[in-house]
């Protein structure tokens, strides 16, 4: 049963976006300016997750482990950099639900804010894009702080921000990383069943919720009636 938290703090890709379309077309793109074979969209979304130095470290070996030669990836990493710049948000697109999900937690008078890995540059124009920035009081991107998820940190810093306790917080994502963010903070965690967790089920990691859309948050969290008489 999940205690009714005053902040909530939501990851990005896999969890409010799918944002593979955009990320497989760089990686491809820059595999071929590389003249190296392109991976295709199936085996870029093994991948993603872990940000995008990782995400092109394991392009350019070909799999989830691993490092590539390091005068590869310094060639590589700015012309995937240049390519994602342009390409940040034509393929990618809210999931099914995110819209309903954020409309009621707005509704119901939670505070929100939004916590990612990736880099500040592509995450405001990505939320801006797709319509969805105005939902967050913060936005905690992966260069925003020293440390990122798992690290504790970012969590830590947004309760602060809001003036919440961390065991008063919610996170909600689809990964084992935000998992280990939310089991360090101090935060309870509600995992996404879709997202981008390198093939494996979530349910694994033992988040205290598992839902498949965010449509389904009114059946976990109560509304500002509720959460107002309770008061």
């Amino acid at each position: 049963m999940l205690k009714n938290p005053e902040m909530i703090l939501i990851d990005v890709d896999g969890t409010l976006v799918d944002s593979v379309p955009d990320l497989a077309y760089c990686v491809d793109e820059m595999m071929k300016r590389l003249g190296l074979p392109p991976h295709g969209e199936d085996k870029v979304r093994q991948w993603v997750g872990n940000g995008v130095e990782r995400l092109v470290r394991r392009a350019l070996v070909g799999r989830l482990e691993g490092e590539p030669d390091e005068e590869l990836f310094r060639k590589a990493y700015p012309i995937f950099l240049d390519l994602y710049a342009e390409n940040t948000s034509k393929r990618s697109r809210l999931y099914p639900g995110v819209r309903e999900g954020l409309d009621y937690l707005k509704s119901a008078g939670y505070r929100l804010g939004c916590v990612t890995n990736k880099a500040a540059q592509f995450t405001e124009p990505l939320l801006r894009d797709l319509g969805i920035m105005d939902y967050f009081a913060i936005v905690i991107s992966g260069d925003t702080l020293p440390k990122k998820k798992p690290d504790p940190l970012p969590l830590l810093h947004a309760a602060e921000f809001f003036g919440v306790k961390p065991e008063d917080a919610l996170m909600i994502g689809d990964s084992i990383s935000d998992v280990k963010a939310a089991r360090a903070a101090g935060f309870q965690i509600v995992c996404m069943s879709y997202g981008y967790n390198h093939g494996q089920d979530i349910r694994e990691a033992n988040p205290d919720a598992v839902i498949d859309s965010m449509a389904e948050l009114p059946g976990l969290l109560p509304g500002r009636e509720a959460r107002e008489g309770a008061a």
